[in-house]
């Protein structure tokens, strides 16, 4: 395995996050820090094609007093803060809303790290910690923050399909691509390691046809011993072969003979060494995600694993085994009494519950909240669900006992729903203006 470490180059990005923290003094004297001040929102813009969602990132930061208010309005496609990103922006924050991190995503700068201080509406100050990450993880990287002031940026490159023969009589061998990974220092923007090795699928899996295209959100377990990567796993039928209209071979899908269960890559950290494959057994769908953080550490100590965007499972990773407990199994259908749920988006809260934000057989968007420990699911009511889709969501801050949902179909006005997730209630907070082409992403 090639260790790879590199030097920092400046350049920039920028998305939204919340909250600041103010001292004040307390009737003995003393100081007393307030909770946190701003919660950011990020809404998408389309491009210059028109295609919703796909030009670029705003970030708008409100406080809780805001974020309740009915009557208070936000209109972040004109009076927010524009994210230096080709495309969606991926942004990602500190727990306590205090700073925004963001890796610019296509373009020329692609692969570009920044990090901002929120100060509130479209206040974002650039603190000039920026770092070249292009050459480890390339221009459109995934990443996240996998643990507090601790980024992990994965990127599976040059898969390619090799072969043995002569047409018409080609002879499958593998699929394979390289893993880089790259360990970011959030708080002094440095890369502390680095690595490179393929993909580890044994030579039996991959003469099945099995191959992996990506790799997505990763996650440190609560120990920071070891980091879990979601994989996207597929299958060919290497006896099924055809040719192209260039004449290249091609062998047919054969997903519907799958027999391998949801993937998870491992490596050990900070190392970065030893890396293997954990299966479960419960589920087959994978858990590379899109664009929203689909793994959590439980209260418990558990990493919580969601098949999203298009299954309906949370996994569970054991605290002590760092493998897939397979005595556990959250399944939605089964928590809601529903057939061909989808999770779409989903955040850890605290003491085993979540909220889950679903699609039903590919339509609309929901939200539930879910109880992990009981295997129970509520049914959350908004007023857009036939409207709304949550496949470009992104982040669901949290503070205190509330979470903040902004809620907005494409091109339309919505509102931030102010979720107490010990009671239930619910609050129609924040007017959200709409803009052609144009809907909200998260929360942070």
């Amino acid at each position: 395995m090639k260790k790879n470490l590199f030097s920092a180059v400046i350049l920039g990005i920028t998305l939204a996050l919340a909250g600041c923290k103010e001292e004040s003094a307390n009737p003995d004297g003393g100081e007393t820090p307030s909770a946190r001040e701003f919660i950011t929102l990020t809404a998408s813009i389309p491009d210059e094609t028109g295609t919703a969602g796909n030009g670029g990132t705003m970030a708008y930061a409100i406080t809780h007093a805001q974020a309740i208010d009915p009557a208070f309005s936000v209109n972040i496609y004109q009076n927010g803060f524009g994210l230096r990103s080709a495309r969606t922006a991926r942004v990602q924050a500190s727990e306590d809303g205090t700073e925004l991190y963001n890796i610019q995503y296509t373009g020329e700068d692609g692969g570009v790290f920044n990090k901002y201080l929120v100060k509130g509406a479209k206040n974002y100050q650039d603190t000039g910690n920026e770092l070249d990450l292009s050459d480890i993880i390339g221009t459109s990287p995934r990443w996240t923050k996998a643990a507090e002031n601790i980024g992990i940026g994965v990127h599976l490159t040059g898969s390619t399909t090799v072969t043995e023969g002569e047409a018409p009589n080609h002879i499958f061998k593998y699929t394979r691509g390289k893993v880089r990974i790259a360990v970011i220092d959030l708080e002094n923007a440095r890369v502390p390691n680095s690595t490179e090795f393929d993909f580890p699928f044994t030579a039996e899996l991959e003469a099945q046809g099995y191959s992996v295209g990506r790799i997505d959100v990763p996650v440190l377990n609560e120990a920071k011993t070891k980091i879990f990567i979601g994989c996207n796993v597929s299958k060919v039928d290497p006896k099924k072969l055809s040719y192209n209209a260039s004449g290249a071979p091609v062998w047919a899908n054969d997903a519907a003979n799958r027999t391998l269960g949801t993937t998870t890559l491992v490596v050990d950290y900070p190392s970065l060494q030893n890396p293997k494959l954990i299966y479960s057994t419960v589920s087959k769908t994978n858990n590379h995600s899109y664009r929203t953080m689909t793994q959590y550490v439980g209260a418990d100590g558990h990493v919580y694993q969601a098949t999203a965007t298009g299954g309906k499972d949370i996994l569970r990773i054991g605290k002590s085994t760092n493998e897939y407990d397979n005595s556990y199994h959250f399944n939605l259908d089964a928590a809601l009494g529903l057939t061909d749920t989808r999770i779409q988006a989903w955040r850890y809260i605290k003491d085993g519950i979540g909220l889950v934000l679903y699609n039903i057989a590919g339509k609309g968007g929901y939200i539930a909240m879910v109880d992990l420990n009981a295997k129970t699911a509520t049914k959350i009511s908004n007023d857009y669900e036939a409207g709304l889709d949550f496949g470009q969501y992104q982040n669901l801050a949290v503070s205190g006992d509330y979470i903040y949902v902004p809620l907005t179909p494409t091109g339309e006005p919505g509102r931030l729903y102010v979720i107490n997730w010990k009671t239930r209630e619910v609050i129609k907070g924040t007017v959200l203006t709409g803009q052609s082409g144009s809907s909200y992403l998260g929360s942070y």
